[in-house]
């Protein structure tokens, strides 16, 4: 079965964390958090109930089993759940399973074009393309990174002058960006459409890559992104915060500030001590990625003819990326799914790995 995509349609699922393995919760809630409506707008005008009764039977029918499938993965899981234990839920995994799956993996090199590109590639099954943030490394990803790796045959590189691959004599250009990772897919031999994640401004690339290359994508994951242009919500920083973390400056706290909500970051301070890795990145390229961006036109007015199934995955607490700009991202694309995960920061995946893996398998198995 899958669901219905017309051309107006908005899937949001909002996602409660709960207690145990950051399980899905939404058995005794379908009604409160899962609408499909023709509008971002109407979804806030219009009462629950008219909601419920626009939702397509064919939609309504592949919701209800989805969570049963989830719920099923993860019986034991308490429906009921309070304060203390959704408090609970936000740890880190134990630092003795992150990146586990990456430990003995050494980087490989392969040439690109003018630059080579720094890449690792691990499990089995179909491929996934991951695209990185802004100034992030390969070794960024997390422990979610575990879980792909028993379905799918894992794809991490680190992007043009970033982490082990080199610069190049290229200008750095969101275009010269979408052209590396073509690239990268054309030397590893990949032939069939592959499945793509992009995050933050790996999203961006990967939307530019759907637009340009729509042969050479299976399904389109973007986490924590935006479409740019006038209209996107700019990261919510002071100008001098957001100056530092553009040019590399910025101090431990203010990193983790950007990426994870205060108290988030309170309660699992000794799990980021051990396990979160802090990119080093020459100032140089990285103000030739704030170029790159501030000469990108966005794609907000493009992204209508999108004809790929696409997640879209915000917190609800990101303010590097707003919510705002994943919610104009689904509302543009065709048959989008939004998910806003409840305190989850730009780094979302690395908050509720099993939470987002779980997501993600739901929406690559049913569309």
């Amino acid at each position: 079965m899958t669901i219905i995509r017309s051309s107006s349609a908005v899937l949001i699922v909002v996602m409660i964390i709960s207690s145990l393995a950051s399980t899905v919760v939404l058995s005794n809630l379908i009604t409160n958090l899962v609408y499909a409506t023709t509008s971002l707008s109407q979804s806030i005008q219009h009462s629950q109930e008219k909601l419920q009764s626009e939702i397509v039977n064919e939609v309504q029918q592949t919701i209800n089993q989805t969570i049963n499938d989830i719920n099923n993965n993860n019986s034991g899981a308490n429906n009921q759940t309070n304060d203390s234990e959704i408090q609970n839920s936000n740890t880190l995994p134990k630092s003795n399973q992150t990146l586990s799956v990456l430990d003995n993996k050494s980087s490989q090199k392969i040439r690109v074009g003018d630059i080579d590109i720094a890449y690792k590639q691990f499990g089995k099954g179909d491929p996934i393309l991951m695209i990185p943030g802004f100034s992030m490394t390969m070794e960024m990803w997390g422990s979610i990174l575990n879980d792909l790796a028993k379905n799918h045959t894992v794809v991490i590189f680190d992007n043009r002058g970033i982490g082990e691959t080199t610069s190049g004599t290229k200008t750095f250009s969101m275009s010269q960006f979408v052209n590396d990772t073509v690239g990268l897919i054309d030397v590893l031999g990949i032939k069939k459409p592959i499945d793509v994640l992009g995050l933050s401004l790996g999203g961006m690339i990967a939307q530019e890559l759907a637009l340009s290359n729509p042969e050479k994508i299976n399904h389109l994951v973007l986490v924590a992104s935006s479409c740019g242009g006038p209209n996107s919500l700019p990261p919510q920083l002071s100008p001098i915060d957001l100056q530092k973390m553009q040019t590399g400056t910025a101090n431990k706290t203010l990193f983790l500030h950007a990426l994870f909500p205060d108290d988030w970051i309170r309660e699992n301070m000794d799990q980021i001590n051990r396990t979160f890795v802090f990119p080093q990145v020459a100032q140089e390229n990285l103000l030739k990625y704030g170029e790159a961006l501030s000469h990108w036109e966005g794609t907000c007015n493009r992204l209508s003819s999108v004809d790929k199934p696409v997640l879209v995955v915000t917190g609800t607490e990101d303010i590097t990326s707003p919510p705002i700009n994943s919610l104009k991202i689904a509302e543009k694309i065709p048959g989008a799914w939004l998910i806003q995960m409840h305190d989850g920061g730009h780094g979302v995946m690395q908050q509720y790995p099993e939470t987002f893996n779980n997501i993600m398998e739901t929406f690559l198995s049913i569309t």
